[in-house]
């Protein structure tokens, strides 16, 4: 289904992902990026729960997430 859109599919079932850091040294997983951004989302019970009926509001406030996020994840590394 994702090539009928033209995307490449990046992320591998468990068990490839297993078996592949098993084969190579160097193998860096890619599921924990999203994974991660997931949970980090699913903090803003908002999001979670939809609140407001209006796509723009929602849509607004997933933006208002992510950038209170960047701006941690910025304020942490600095």
């Amino acid at each position: 289904m994702v090539r009928e859109f033209g995307f490449t599919a990046h992320i591998r079932s468990r068990g490839e992902e297993a078996e592949a850091l098993r084969r190579e040294a160097d193998y860096r997983a890619r599921r924990w990026v999203v994974e991660r951004t997931h949970s980090w989302l699913n903090r803003y019970r908002g999001l979670l729960i939809r609140w407001s009926k209006k796509p723009e509001n929602h849509l607004a406030f997933l933006h208002l997430a992510c950038g209170v996020i960047t701006w941690k994840a910025a304020l942490e590394t600095a």
